[in-house]
This record gives structure tokens, sequence and C-alpha cells, in this order.
């Protein structure tokens, strides 16, 4: 991490996620603390966090086999291994679970195939899983991310409201949608709009297609159908993580019949445990390939085993933290930040900056999720995509002086400040406290040479 990104990362610093995973990460945490104190990690002593660990990932939706299978291959690799002394025993053990879960998650990215002329891209699941949605989000990032051209699909001849859900979310992303309301033939939807992307020059398609409240062997003809019609680069089958284990068993049986490409994880940002993310991918033998977490469009992400077994332990994702400061980041204000950091001379209005730059950077409840060893701290606080806002007026309350100086900032202007911003005194004086405390860990981040040149391949 170079200190370009240490401003968006710090004012970050400031709001809070809430991740599915908080239950199963602090079961995890306390699971390893069986082991402090032990020079050598035995079958005797690791018996315990054994037993923690499988129970927390059962608790988590975990199917028992998968969990007992896991941490069987955990405790092979753990037991006789001697302890380090740069190490503890439960951070060698966290060492093994982290590469036991990201191996039990499909081990890295995997790539997604949009080449065609066009590419078509196929998305299933059961009505209420997200699809539409996805739909969406998937054709915002291939725009925008990939300089593709989507054509939009809307081959759910059942529901009307799915048709105008996905023309209204191409208006939005101002992406065109094939619709066909008097038709309710979604195999011939489907090919009409294959052609009509190649008339329109859309390298993409994008067909969201019907689903029902559970399997049935209509459901599955009518997709199969489709997938014959228009042979898919991508069959994608959206999942409600919210389901846990039903969400699983419903991907087995779509595969049986569909051989999908990938998973698609929906509504990460709800109230699950996480076992549909631990277990899927083994259960079907098919990658995740993306993640998806509440309704703005761009809350779409590349699903990366390693770095969600980083989260699932408390480690943060520093990866991706960076990875999407630098999207919104602009090379000049960078060197003047580097500069000004380097001096010690944050200030309130570089600190204003950096807030419009992370709102543009996704789901607001998600950010502190990547930072090391934040999260499970602040897990219980409710933060919403308007966080900033009373922030932000206290700010623009300030002169230009005091936000250049913020030790101007004596008892009389604290009063007017609050009072311009429509704010307690205690609200202000808490957001000094937290400006500081920032500022005093890129002081010491800069002291001990941590901003340096960014990560490999992260330019």
């Amino acid at each position: 991490m170079g200190i370009r990104d240490a401003g968006l990362i710090g004012a970050a610093y400031l709001c809070a996620p809430l991740d599915m995973f908080n239950s199963l990460q602090e079961r995890l945490e306390s699971a390893f603390k069986n082991l402090r104190g032990q020079g050598r990690i035995t079958e005797l002593n690791v018996a315990a966090t054994i037993k923690d660990i499988r129970r927390a990932l059962v608790d988590a939706d975990v199917n028992f086999k998968i969990a007992k299978e896991f941490t069987d291959k955990v405790k092979e690799k753990a037991v006789g291994q001697k302890v380090l002394n740069a190490i503890s025993p439960g951070q060698l053990m966290t060492k093994i679970v982290q590469d036991e879960l990201t191996a039990l998650m499909g081990g890295q990215a995997a790539d997604f195939n949009a080449k065609g002329n066009p590419a078509v891209i196929l998305i299933a699941g059961l009505q209420g899983s997200g699809k539409t949605t996805f739909s969406g989000k998937l054709a915002l990032y291939l725009k925008s991310q990939k300089a593709l051209q989507p054509l939009l699909v809307a081959a759910d001849v059942y529901r009307p409201a799915a048709m105008e859900q996905l023309r209204v979310l191409g208006e939005q992303i101002d992406i065109p949608v094939h619709i066909e309301t008097d038709s309710t033939d979604p195999v011939g939807i489907a090919q009409r709009a294959v052609a009509q992307a190649r008339s329109l020059n859309r390298n993409v398609v994008i067909v969201d297609t019907a689903g029902r409240l559970a399997i049935d062997e209509a459901l599955m003809k009518e997709v199969a159908d489709i997938r014959n019609a228009v042979t898919p680069q991508e069959i994608l089958f959206v999942v409600d993580s919210m389901t846990g284990q039903d969400a699983v068993n419903t991907a087995k049986a779509f595969n049986d019949r569909l051989d999908f490409t990938g998973v698609v994880l929906t509504k990460l940002d709800g109230d699950t445990r996480g076992g549909a993310a631990l277990s899927v991918q083994y259960t079907v033998n098919k990658p995740i390939k993306f993640v998806s977490r509440g309704e703005k469009l761009d809350t779409l992400d590349v699903f990366y085993p390693d770095r969600m077994a980083q989260r699932i332990l408390g480690m943060g994702d520093i990866t991706s933290l960076v990875e999407k400061a630098q999207a919104q980041f602009d090379e000049v204000q960078a060197k003047k930040l580097e500069s000004k950091i380097r001096k010690n001379q944050f200030d309130f209005a570089d600190f204003k900056m950096q807030l419009e730059q992370i709102k543009k950077m996704g789901n607001m409840k998600d950010l502190l999720g990547m930072i090391p060893g934040v999260g499970s701290k602040i897990k219980d606080l409710e933060i919403s995509d308007d966080a900033f806002k009373g922030i932000e007026a206290l700010i623009n309350s300030m002169t230009p002086a005091e936000r250049a100086n913020p030790d101007l900032l004596d008892g009389n202007r604290k009063k007017r400040i609050a009072r311009g911003a429509g704010k307690d005194i205690q609200e202000l004086n808490q957001f000094l406290k937290q400006f500081e405390q920032m500022r005093g860990m890129m002081k010491n981040m800069n002291k001990l040479g941590k901003f340096g040149p960014s990560l490999p391949g992260m330019r």
C-alpha cells in the first residue's frame, strides 16, 4: 500500500460494515485461544480447537460432512508442527485455517468469459434470488470495468414486473433492454435478442430468465431450452445467500440439469451466516464468480476466495480496499495528498475530499470490513449510505483557515461550528477526536516507513 491510498483508507476508518461472517469470525477467534501458551501443536492440545472450529462452521450453516472434512484436513496439517519463535500457536492455526478456507471456496478467482460475437450470458435461479438486479449489476460491471457493450434481455414472460424492473435498470445505467411484452416464448425472445445485439453492435447479451418459488420440471426445461438455443458462453446460477444450505441444495439441482459455469452469491449484506459461500463450491464443483451486496448497481465484486478467507478470519481485505480506492483516486490529488501526509499536514479540506472519493467506492457498510481488526470491533454499528453527511456539515461550517489548520479550533470556534452544522458540541468533539486518531495513525505509519510504493499489480 502506498501513501497515496492512505487518505482514503484513513477516511474509511470512520465508517463500519455489517458483515455476514461476524458471528463465525468471533467463534473462530475464540477457538484459536485454546492454543495460547503452547510450544507445539499436538493432537491433544488441538482437539478442543478443532471441535470448536467444526461447531462454528456447522452453526454458520455449513453442511456437517463438509465441516468435518474441513477440520480433519486442518488437524492433519496442524498436528506436530513446531511453533516458531516469531509466531504463536494460534497464529499458526489461523494460517492453516486460512489456507483451507481458501481451498474450500475454490482456491483462486475464476475466469469469466465475455468474449463472443456476441457473448451470451444466461442468468438462472429461483424467484426472489436477485437475478434481475444482478443482471443489471453485471451489465454495469461489463460496461464500466471491461469496456464492453451489453444488451439486457427480459426473458421472464410470466412476471411483467420483472420486465419493467429490467427496463428501469437499463435506463439507470444507459444500457438497452430487449423486451417483447406480447410474446410468451422465452426461447424466441432470447434468439431474437442475440440477432438484435449483432445489428446494434452490442458484444454481450445478458439473458434474465424466469424463476419459480421452487424447483420444478417446467423451470428446468425452459432454461435448458434457452441454453440450447443461444449457446451461452456463461451460465450463472444466482443464489440468495440468506437461504444457507437450501441455496446449496438448489444449486446442486440446477447444476445437475444445466451444468452451469459459475455461481453468484447475492444479498451478502443481509442476515446470513455464510454457509452458502463456504459450501456451494465444494458441493457443485463450480466456482463462485461474483458476490453482490445490496440493491445499488455498483455493489458487485469479483469473488476472490483468498480475500474472503482473510475477512472471515478478521484479517480484513486491504487489497480490495486499495483497488477500490485507486479506481476513484485522481493522480494529481494523489501527489498533493502524498506530500501533505509526509509533512503531517493532512487537514479537514483533505479529509472532505477523501469523503467525496469514498462515497464513489460503493457500499458504506462494507468498507471497514476490509481493514484488518476494525470490522469485528464495530460490527454492531448501523452505517447508512448517508453516514458522512454529518461530518461534511461540520467541515462545511468551518472557515477556510479552520479547515487548513485544525489546531485553531478553540472553544468558541467549536460552538460556532457545531451551531452552524446543526450538531451538538459533543458530536463535533467526537469527530475531532477520531480525526486526530486518524492523523496520528498516518503519522506513525509514515515514521515506520509503511507508506512506500503501492503493492505489485495495483497500478
